[in-house]
């Protein structure tokens, strides 16, 4: 019998190299910016930059060239996902820091906002203790039975590959994720007394270029929007 593991969702992922002088330096430029906030705002959840007005970190001078990376590979995969790069502009959205100390988390979420969502970290050891990437499937068709996935004794096995509903990341200095707006992630508790753990978040919007005649299925450039204004009585 052949199992043919159909209509995958693709996360890609590299680990690019970053100069220690140029990390410890983006380290502390993002401390700087966090001040004295830890959290967002509930101690439990980890403190992220665009509830606290930091969302174009891409624009700040320390992190211009790592933006520029990302981008470069944000292209890449959609190339290799069977995008025609030639009808498609990509526009990077927002960016924004992550800083999760112990005992801290970031619940299941996804970007509804976004159409590419990435993450590169900063901090980690490879081994998770510090807070895994967690990535959820928002259904999983081989449970054949509504609910039996969730466990609690039921008949699959746990981990099997053809039944998986979560996938773990390790963080690790330099590690990019890259993957859909819509698939659901979370960040696992920082069980690392000693370890601030450090990501970057990146949000990518796709439209059609601007030069073209926008198809139906894309949204036009947004050099061709027209802001209203409202009226006010």
């Amino acid at each position: 019998m052949e199992l043919h593991p159909l209509f995958p969702t693709v996360v890609a992922t590299e680990r690019m190299a970053i100069d220690p002088l140029t990390l410890a330096g983006q380290m502390q430029t993002l401390l700087n910016l966090r001040g004295e906030a830890i959290s967002n705002p509930d101690e439990g959840c980890a403190w992220t930059g665009d509830l606290h007005g930091i969302w174009q970190l891409h624009q700040h001078p320390d992190f211009q060239p790592l933006a520029d990376e990302v981008m470069a590979r944000v292209w890449m995969y959609l190339e290799r996902t069977g995008f025609d790069l030639d009808q498609i502009a990509l526009h990077l959205q927002r960016c924004w820091p992550v800083l999760s100390t112990t005992g801290q988390v970031v619940g299941r979420h996804h970007h509804p906002n976004a159409h590419v969502s990435a993450v590169v970290y900063l901090s980690g050891d490879g081994q998770g203790q510090d807070g895994a990437l967690c990535l959820h499937a928002r259904h999983q068709l081989n449970e054949l039975v509504p609910g039996l996935a969730v466990g609690h004794g039921g008949p699959i096995r746990d981990h099997h590959p053809h039944n998986q509903g979560l996938w773990t990341v390790n963080p690790e200095p330099g590690l990019l994720v890259i993957f859909p707006y819509r698939l659901d992630h979370s960040v696992g508790q920082n069980n690392d007394e000693e370890s601030l753990r450090v990501s970057i978040s990146f949000d990518f919007v796709l439209t059609a270029q601007a030069a073209s005649a926008p198809a139906e299925f894309l949204a036009p450039h947004p050099h061709q929007w027209q802001g209203c204004e409202r009226q006010l009585s």
